[in-house]
């Protein structure tokens, strides 16, 4: 009896050893990471708190409750805090500093509602570079904001799809928003703080989610996995630009005002330059004219001027002069 009772037990730690935690973030460790934890608005929370999975054990790391308020257990006392545990009750986001690789695996959030009891998100947590590098898009959506975006994959292959899946890729984060078994037409309730739209049928050939009423914040990129039983996987990654209304009215300021003001900076630089040459052509006349009036003056200096009295031709006239006869009388000697 107690073998049996022992072999239980040692089957029941394999099964759990062996059995894949299913998560719904992934975030890469860093010295201060953040594990976000928001439950959708509309239920009353009355207690949650956060554990490390370890294996079949669970290491208690903080509790709240509205009522007695937040109690961080040791050894997290002096590096573990919520962000948001007073403004909002329905954001239990926890954040770490002096991190180590110890910190590496899997954490549970756990709120306790009223009326539709417990709510529990996973999150994984690795040592990775960031996730955008290692996922390069196939395609390139814009969509303003406001709008109802759908982001679609076809299927390509020719085998029967299991499941599929949908996922945000962020630098530091990777986030769930759906998870369907096609062949039993069941999906996952997503943890993703924004309300996604999906699609599960078996029957159809593709898969698609829809983001309403997309904002700039949705920008990024998205990941569709779709997995056979036989093993086979295809993977298609697009990414998404939501324009912000108000931030295009700021560019569309900004360059109207830019334009104005090169057009002003132009008419000035054009008057400018006009001015110039006509200040340059006024003062090149202006010596021009001094340095004809000063040869002119030159000119006449040299020149001998013509007597008034002076005939014009060589007619020349008689000269007569009146003087007085004289008598040629002897003189008289004494």
């Amino acid at each position: 009896m107690d073998r049996l009772t022992f072999l239980l037990a040692i089957l029941h730690v394999y099964k759990a050893i062996c059995e894949e935690i299913f998560w719904d973030t992934t975030v890469k460790l860093a010295e201060n990471m953040t594990l976000e934890c928001v439950y959708p608005p509309g239920d009353t929370v009355t207690q949650m708190e956060w554990y490390k999975i370890n294996g079949t054990d669970k290491d208690h790391i903080a509790i709240f409750s509205p009522s007695y308020g937040v109690i961080i257990r040791q050894p997290y006392d002096n590096r573990v805090c919520f962000l948001n545990s007073t403004m909002a009750l329905n954001d239990m986001t926890l954040s770490f500093h002096n991190t180590s690789e110890a910190d590496v695996g899997f954490y549970s959030c756990l709120l306790h509602t009223f009326p539709h009891g417990t709510w529990q998100k996973v999150i994984q947590v690795v040592q990775s570079d960031s996730f955008e590098i290692a996922v390069p898009s196939d395609s390139h959506i814009f969509s303003d904001a406001g709008e109802n975006v759908t982001l679609s994959y076809e299927l390509q292959m020719t085998w029967q799809a299991q499941q599929a899946t949908w996922e945000k890729i962020q630098p530091h984060q990777i986030d769930l928003l759906a998870y369907c078994n096609l062949s039993q037409g069941r999906s996952y309730p997503s943890k993703y703080p924004r309300q996604i739209l999906s699609s599960c049928t078996p029957e159809g050939r593709h898969s698609f989610i829809i983001i309403p009423q997309a904002t700039a914040s949705d920008s990024g990129l998205y990941r569709c996995s779709v997995k056979a039983s036989t093993g086979e996987n295809a993977t298609f990654v697009m990414r998404l630009t939501v324009a912000d209304g108000k931030t295009n009215n700021h560019y569309i300021l900004f360059v109207a005002t830019g334009t104005v003001l090169l057009l002003l900076v132009i008419v000035v630089i054009i008057i400018t330059v006009i001015s110039c040459n006509r200040r340059r052509k006024r003062q090149k006349i202006i010596r021009l004219k001094e340095f004809w009036d000063s040869k002119t003056k030159a000119g006449n200096n040299y020149r001998c001027p013509n007597s008034t009295n002076q005939p014009v031709d060589d007619a020349r006239e008689d000269i007569y002069v009146n003087y007085p006869t004289f008598s040629r009388r002897p003189k008289t000697r004494t």
